[in-house]
């Protein structure tokens, strides 16, 4: 099989499809890119087992075929070249011989044949999303999924789908992101937990599209299709906690602060707090919040005042000062609000401007235990 390429557009796709390979592969073939030729279209694949990638390129050929080459020596390879157009053609049984305008460059393949078939989804279900929200919804919940293999359900984000609104949840027991969209909706309810590998992928590639992605999914895979790019996973399986149940409810203290100076001390103030706990100390009344920390070990201590507008009973909470920094980072307003009830019941973080229209966004952070 022959086909000839820009050097520049097999890298940018090939690059995206690389973050699905691992580095420890258990099965060798995995180590590279199948390619499936069908004349003027190629379609380049990634797999790990549990996600396989793919994406058509356009070429110039008459031929059809399929072949796996390494990965890494691909890359590598490209990386070098000016634009231009290289020529595939393989020879034999088993090598690859690329032509660029510098020279001719001999690489191995294996049978395509080898290469895990995608899994194909029997009747799913389908929604489609616009691709910037749902870019947005993984970037603003991806954070706070956690990393315990041990509670695998809390390692990826929630999709929950009906016909009212779309939302997407993502906790790891210290803090938690509901975002919902009530401008977008699906045909059926539906639940399923997305592994943040995935999702990691789509974000990236997300950003430029402006078109619909096309979500299928049944009880154990997803299929997300847009542009020219196909992406099917495994589900985690299992069932994800009711966190309805943890939002608190009666909040009668309200902070209303500006996001980026709070961010701001938050951060100064974390630089002299506990290395093991990161705790800060909030301390709230009338229109002044005081932000402190102390590392009683070595002696450090900061404390740092902000105007703000507050509502409620004077009170002190403290909380773990990079889940503070993470979540205000991960919003765009101008000025947040922070509701509370009591120094050990979740504080509630939401934006007071800076959202779309039918765009909402819950960010729940537990308190840590003030000393004394």
């Amino acid at each position: 099989m022959k086909f000839i390429v820009s050097s520049s557009h097999l890298l940018k796709q090939l690059q995206v499809l690389g973050g699905v390979i691992n580095s420890n592969n258990t099965l060798p073939i995995l180590d590279n890119f199948l390619f499936e030729l069908s004349e003027n279209h190629l379609t380049a694949s990634a797999s790990d087992l549990e996600t396989t990638m793919s994406a058509v390129i356009n070429v110039e050929s008459t031929d059809s075929g399929s072949i796996a080459i390494n990965a890494r020596l691909l890359l590598d390879t490209l990386k070098t070249f000016p634009d231009q157009p290289l020529t595939f053609k393989t020879q034999g049984e088993n090598t690859v011989e690329i032509s660029s305008e510098q020279g001719k460059y001999d690489m191995a393949f294996y049978s395509g044949e080898e290469f895990p078939k995608a899994i194909e989804l029997p009747s799913p279900t389908n929604t489609e999303i616009p691709a910037h929200v749902l870019a947005t919804a993984i970037s603003k919940t991806i954070f706070a999924a956690g990393n315990d293999d041990l509670r695998p359900v809390m390692s990826g984000v929630f999709f929950q789908f009906n016909s009212k609104e779309l939302t997407f949840v993502a906790t790891d027991a210290h803090k938690l992101v509901k975002y919902t969209r009530t401008d977008v909706s699906a045909d059926k309810s539906a639940e399923f937990i997305m592994p943040k590998k995935p999702l990691n992928l789509l974000k990236g590639i997300l950003g430029g599209a402006d078109e619909n992605v096309v979500v299928e999914y049944n009880d154990t895979n997803a299929k997300f299709t847009f542009d020219n790019v196909v992406l099917v996973c495994r589900l985690i399986d299992g069932k994800y906690p009711n966190y309805e149940a943890v939002i608190p409810k009666e909040n009668p203290n309200k902070l209303t602060v500006d996001r980026a100076s709070f961010l701001n001390s938050v951060k100064r103030v974390s630089i002299f707090s506990s290395k093991t706990t990161h705790q800060i100390r909030l301390k709230m009344a009338g229109t002044e919040l005081n932000i402190s920390a102390e590392d009683l070990d070595y002696a450090n201590k900061a404390d740092e005042r902000l105007s703000c507008d507050y509502q409620g009973d004077d009170m002190q909470i403290g909380f773990n000062s990079r889940f503070l920094s993470e979540m205000l980072n991960n919003l765009n307003a101008n000025d947040v609000q922070l509701e509370m009830s009591l120094p050990n019941r979740a504080g509630i973080l939401t934006p007071i401007d800076g959202t779309e229209d039918g765009e909402h966004i819950t960010m729940l952070v537990m308190p840590v235990m003030l000393n004394g």
